[in-house]
């Protein structure tokens, strides 16, 4: 490094440093260095800046221009992603199960050129028997189920009558006799029951059709796109796991929209990122602007844990130090009781609970307080 730089390590990031040494000139490095510093300085917050009340304006405001229900097709009616306000409301909630979940899955070599793209599709939808059925025959005198194949959507996945049959098998369990002739299977009922043998041979009909045969489970619909100079396969649905043991996927830029989904499988850090992607995502999308700061403060708050919490009164609301703040938000009485309950104290460090006791908020110029020395000098002749 150096040597006009070195005294500034501590002081800058190293990313900063590295790119001044980088980009900039030997003779104009102290120069620049100063500069930058200067404007580094003056970038960083005030202590007692009320953060969180800016970011909750600043993406509070833009969000009143949203649109409430908007869907972004990706292609196909049946691929739509929420967005708009409904997303922004799901992600900062920490909903567990999303409305639209989708997959962006990025290939390795050769595959991301377009090779053997479809095949690929097809191994990552999920098929159930329903799609594979040409047709359904019931007997029901001798209370048996006979089911024709489709012999060109059976070759288009790569399986066998035969290992449908298994699948089927492991499906149903000890619901049916399972027997298979060439591409007609036959699910003979177990039942000996008379009374409900109908009603129990409709139920198997209505059941064999759910049953997982190939593929990714959770994975509905497929696309295959061109993005710039690549493909890649967008999908309805999400199974990011199952999706990682595929060989031909480049797991280190496949994504999903649900955020509880990668922190599972990523970690919280990589969940955080997944908030501030998609937040920024829709707020983009619908033409507005807010500074990533704001977001990312957000972000940090819902994961600062080490897992990932919505703002509600379950997840960041609930672990608030204060009674009051707590109260605040929903359920009043309920806090209130069970502080009483456990005699709880509120020490009134933060800026909700002053509000409503009408203090002066501890940010900005409320912060600093004076302390006389007669107090002090008086507290040390106690000792």
């Amino acid at each position: 490094m150096h040597k006009d730089l070195e005294e500034y390590s501590g002081k800058l990031p190293p990313k900063i440093l590295a790119e001044i040494e980088e980009k900039c000139p030997v003779s104009k490095i102290k120069k620049v260095v100063k500069k930058v510093y200067d404007e580094y300085s003056a970038a960083q917050v005030d202590a007692g800046e009320a953060v969180g009340l800016i970011s909750a304006e600043s993406i509070g405001e833009p969000g009143t221009q949203m649109t409430l229900n908007t869907f972004h097709y990706a292609g196909v009616a049946e691929m739509n992603v929420t967005m708009g306000l409904p997303r922004i409301i799901e992600i900062l909630d920490g909903r567990k199960s999303i409305a639209t979940p989708q997959m962006e899955i990025f290939l390795k070599a050769p595959y991301n050129k377009g090779k053997d793209i479809k095949e690929l599709a097809l191994q990552i939808k999920e098929t159930q028997f329903e799609e594979l059925v040409a047709e359904y025959a019931l007997n029901i005198v001798d209370l048996r189920i006979e089911i024709k194949l489709k012999s060109d959507k059976l070759k288009e996945i790569d399986m066998t009558p035969g290992a449908v049959a298994k699948a089927l098998e492991k499906g149903l369990s000890n619901d049916a006799a399972i027997k298979q002739a060439g591409d007609t299977i036959t699910l003979q009922l177990a039942t000996k029951d008379e009374t409900k043998a109908l009603n129990s041979l409709y139920r198997l009909k209505e059941k064999s059709k759910e049953v997982y045969i190939k593929g990714i489970k959770g994975v509905s619909q497929i696309l295959p796109v061109k993005r710039k100079e690549e493909f890649i396969i967008i999908t309805a649905g999400s199974n990011l796991k199952k999706l990682f043991e595929l060989e031909f996927v480049d797991t280190e830029r496949t994504t999903t929209n649900d955020v509880y989904e990668i922190s599972e499988v990523l970690g919280v850090e990589a969940a955080r990122q997944a908030i501030m992607d998609e937040v920024f995502k829709v707020i983009e999308t619908q033409g507005l602007n807010v500074d990533i700061r704001h977001i990312m403060l957000v972000a940090d708050t819902m994961t600062v844990s080490g897992e990932v919490k919505g703002i509600t009164r379950y997840g960041v609301v609930s672990e608030k130090a204060s009674v009051l703040a707590r109260a605040s938000f929903e359920t009043p009485i309920k806090h209130v009781i069970n502080a009483a309950l456990k005699g709880e104290v509120d020490q009134l460090n933060s800026v909700v609970e002053n509000v409503m006791l009408n203090q002066i908020v501890p940010v900005g110029t409320g912060l600093p307080q004076l302390v006389s020395k007669r107090a002090k000098e008086e507290k040390q002749k106690e000792k």
